[in-house]
C-alpha cells in the first residue's frame, strides 16, 4: 500500500478455521474431481506463461517503443531502465451507465498512487457496457447477454499488449464483472485487483418503485406518474440500490478475495471510496511475481474459491443470472461446475440476508445493518465457505469479514464488526437465518431443467399448477395482459427466449402484470427459456429452462391448457400430459417472422454467429469454446 494508507487489518484474527460443512466440502471435491484434467491444463498454461521475462525485457526495441510511446519521458525511464512495475487498466467508464460514471476519474487516482508506490500505469483499454435497465423489454436486451463475452474478449484486447506485471479491473454491473473476469482468467498468469465504484444514494424505496409499477400496469397511474417514481429511485452516480445481478456481483467478488476487503457497497464520492481505490494500486503490487506474495488471478480463482462464491450467491439470496455467468466464469479457470451443484448447496447454505426484490431493505440499508462482512463472518464461523484461500488481502478470507474506514489521519484501517446485526429484519447470524436453506431451487421434470428463485415468493406460492398460456414472445403477454384476456389462474410460457433464439433477454417486464394478477387472486406463474434478471420477485418463475425451445426442449412441446405443475418445494416441472401424447408431440418451430425480427436492425445481426456457436444456459451461455 502507499504511504497514505495502513491496514489494521493485518491484526485480524487468524483463528483455526472452522471444520467445513460436509455437503460443502462433497460438493467442492466433486467440482476439482470433474475438473482436475481440464484444470491441470489451465494451471500449466498459467505457470508456462508466468515464467516468461518481463514485458519490456523480453520484446523487441520496436515493440517497447510503441508501447510507451504516449507515456512522460520519466515513466519510460522507470519501466525500461529501472524496471519498475507496470500496471495496467481495463476500464468499463462510460457516462450512460450510472454506476459506471464514477470511473472516469480513477486513472487518475490510479497513476498517483502507483507514482507514490514507484510504479507505473497505463490505461490499457476499454470494455463495452450496457444497461440493461435501459434495454429492458427492448431489441437492445437481446444483446446483453453477449455482451459478456464480448466484454472477456475486449479485456483480452486490451491485455494482449502483453507488457503488464498486474492489472487493475473497473467494472460494476451486470455483464460487466462476469466479462472481466473471464478475460482476466484468460490472462491467468497476471495478479489483478477488481475496484468497484459503489451503489447511488438510497432514493424512492424499491417497495414504492414496484407500487407504482403495479399501479401503472392496472391503468391507475400514468405515465407522468411512473416517470417520476423511476427518476427518484434511478437519480444519481452508481450502481441502482436493489440487489440485483450489479450488487450480487460485489458480493462474489468480496467472497472470492479479488476486492480490497470491504470495498463494494461504499458510495462513489465518499472520501473512502477514494482511499479504498488508491489502495488497490498497493494490493496489486503486493501480489505481483516480485512483490512478495505472487498470487495470479487464475491460481487465486480455484474450485474453493468458485465455491465460495457460489455460497456467497445462496446465502443472500442474490440473482439467477450468476447460475448462467459465474458457470461461464468457472469454466474460464478450467473448473466445471452445474446447477445440481447450486442446488445441493442451496439445500445447506442459510439464507442470512434480505435486500429488495428479496425483502425491503436497500444495498445501502443492508451496507448498514452489516453488509457482506457480516454475511461472510457468519458463514465463515458456520464452515460454509473455505477460509484457507488465496485471496488478494494479505490476511486472506478473514480480512472480508471487517469493516473499512478512515482514521483521523486519513488513513485506512479495518475494524471488527458488531457480534449482532444492526438491523435482524436485513442481516441475520447463521444461529438465527431467515430460512434453512438458500434462495435458488433446482427444478426439473419432463420439461427439462430449470431454476427458480424462491426466497422472494410467498410460500403459498412455491407450488403452482394450472393450464398453459403459451407465447413465443413477452410482447404477446403484455398485450394478451392489456386486453383483460389474463383474468384466470395459468402458467405463462414465453419460449423462443433462449441464446441460441435471440440471445436470452431479460423478461423483467413481466413482472408487474404478472405481480397485479397475483394480488388479485389468481394463482400465475410463468415459464421460460429466457432469464428474469436479479430483480425477479413475488411471482413464481421458472426460467433458463433447458434444453431451449429453439434446439427442440420440450418447452417446444406445450400447447395451450396443457396443466403445468410447478413445485418448487420437492424441486419438480412438469407437463401433466399422457406420456404416450408427450413422447407423440413434435416440437413446435420458431416463426419465420420471429426468426427475421431476431435477427436483424439495431445491430443485432452482428451477433448471429454467437447465436450459433453458444452453449446451454446450464454450460454458462459461453461462445469462446
Amino acid at each position: 500500500m502507499n504511504s497514505q494508507v495502513t491496514s489494521g487489518a493485518e491484526h485480524v484474527s487468524q483463528a483455526p478455521t472452522p471444520a467445513r460443512h460436509p455437503a460443502v466440502q462433497a460438493v467442492t471435491d466433486r467440482i476439482r474431481s470433474r475438473s482436475a484434467g481440464l484444470r491441470q491444463a489451465y494451471l500449466e498454461r498459467l505457470d508456462r506463461l508466468a515464467a516468461r521475462p518481463r514485458g519490456s525485457d523480453r520484446m523487441g526495441c520496436a515493440n517497447v517503443a510503441h508501447a510507451f510511446a504516449a507515456l512522460p519521458g520519466t515513466d519510460k525511464l522507470r519501466i525500461v531502465a529501472e524496471r519498475a512495475p507496470h500496471l495496467g487498466i481495463v476500464t468499463a467508464y462510460n457516462d450512460m451507465l450510472s454506476a459506471h460514471q464514477p470511473y472516469e476519474g480513477y486513472p487518475a487516482q490510479i497513476r498517483e498512487a502507483a507514482r507514490a508506490a514507484g510504479a507505473t500505469v497505463q490505461v490499457a483499454g476499454g470494455v463495452p457496457a450496457m444497461c440493461d435497465g435501459v434495454t429492458q423489454g427492448l431489441p437492445g436486451m437481446e444483446l446483453s447477454l453477449f455482451s459478456r463475452d464480448t466484454i472477456a474478449m475486449a479485456t483480452a484486447v486490451a491485455l494482449t499488449h502483453d507488457v503488464f506485471d498486474g492489472a487493475l479491473l473497473l467494472g460494476v454491473c451486470d455483464k460487466i464483472v462476469p466479462g472481466l473476469l473471464i478475460g482476466a482468467l484468460h490472462f491467468g498468469h497476471l495478479p489483478c485487483v477488481f475496484v468497484p465504484a459503489g451503489p447511488m444514494s438510497t432514493g424512492l424505496s424499491n417497495g414504492e418503485k414496484a407500487k407504482v409499477r403495479e399501479a401503472y400496469a392496472s391503468k391507475q397511474v400514468g405515465r407522468d406518474e411512473l416517470l417520476a417514481a423511476e427518476s427518484a429511485a434511478y437519480h444519481g452516480p452508481g450502481t441502482c440500490t436493489f440487489y440485483g445481478t450489479a450488487n450480487s456481483n460485489q458480493m462474489l467478488l468480496e467472497a472470492m478475495g479479488l476486492h480490497v476487503p470491504g470495498s463494494a457497497f461504499v458510495h462513489p464520492h465518499d472520501g473512502l471510496r477514494t482511499a479504498l481505490t488508491q489502495a488497490a494500486v498497493g494490493t496489486v503490487l503486493d501480489i505481483r511475481r516480485d512483490g512478495g506474495r505472487f498470487t495470479p488471478i487464475g491460481r487465486l480463482v480455484d474450485e474453493r474459491c468458485i465455491v465460495n462464491a457460489m455460497v456467497a450467491l445462496l446465502a443472500t439470496g442474490g440473482s439467477t443470472n450468476h447460475l448462467i455467468h459465474w458457470v461461464a466464469v468457472a469454466r474460464a479457470a478450467g473448473i466445471l461446475i452445474d446447477w445440481t451443484d447450486f442446488a445441493d448447496l442451496s439445500a445447506v447454505v442459510p439464507l442470512l440476508a434480505r435486500v429488495y426484490p428479496n425483502g425491503s431493505a436497500d444495498v445501502n440499508q443492508f451496507q448498514a445493518a452489516g453488509g457482506p462482512g457480516f454475511v461472510l463472518r457468519e458463514l465463515l464461523s458456520g464452515g460454509w465457505l473455505h477460509g484457507d484461500v488465496m485471496t488478494v488481502a494479505r490476511e486472506g478470507l478473514a480480512a472480508y469479514t471487517q469493516l473499512p474506514s478512515l482514521d483521523a489521519g486519513g488513513a485506512l484501517r479495518w475494524q471488527a464488526l458488531p457480534a449482532a446485526p444492526g438491523d435482524e429484519g436485513i442481516v441475520r447470524t447463521a444461529a438465527a437465518p431467515f430460512s434453512a436453506t438458500g434462495g435458488l431451487k433446482l427444478l426439473q421434470g419432463n420439461l427439462g431443467r430449470a431454476v427458480i428463485k424462491v426466497s422472494a415468493v410467498p410460500e403459498d406460492r412455491h407450488v403452482v399448477e394450472a393450464p398453459a398460456i403459451v407465447f413465443d414472445d413477452q410482447l404477446e403477454l403484455l398485450r394478451a395482459f392489456e386486453a383483460g384476456q389474463l383474468q384466470r389462474d395459468f402458467v405463462a410460457v414465453v419460449r423462443f427466449q433462449g441464446p441460441a433464439a435471440n440471445g436470452m433477454p431479460e423478461l423483467h417486464k413481466l413482472t408487474p402484470p404478472l405481480a397485479v394478477l397475483q394480488n388479485q387472486g389468481f394463482r400465475v406463474a410463468l415459464l421460460t427459456d429466457g432469464r428474469m434478471s436479479g430483480a425477479s420477485g413475488k411471482v413464481p418463475v421458472a426460467i433458463h429452462a433447458s434444453p431451449e425451445a429453439l434446439a427442440g426442449g420440450p418447452i417446444a412441446r406445450l400447447r395451450d391448457g396443457d396443466i403445468i405443475r410447478l413445485d418448487a418445494v420437492m424441486g419438480t416441472l412438469d407437463a401433466l400430459v399422457p406420456e404416450a401424447e408427450w413422447a407423440a408431440r413434435t416440437p413446435a418451430p420458431l416463426s419465420p417472422e420471429a426468426a427475421l425480427t431476431n435477427a436483424h436492425d439495431l445491430g443485432r445481426d452482428l451477433f448471429g454467429g454467437m447465436r450459433r456457436t453458444v452453449r446451454s444456459a446450464e454450460e454458462g451461455a459461453v461462445t469462446w469454446l
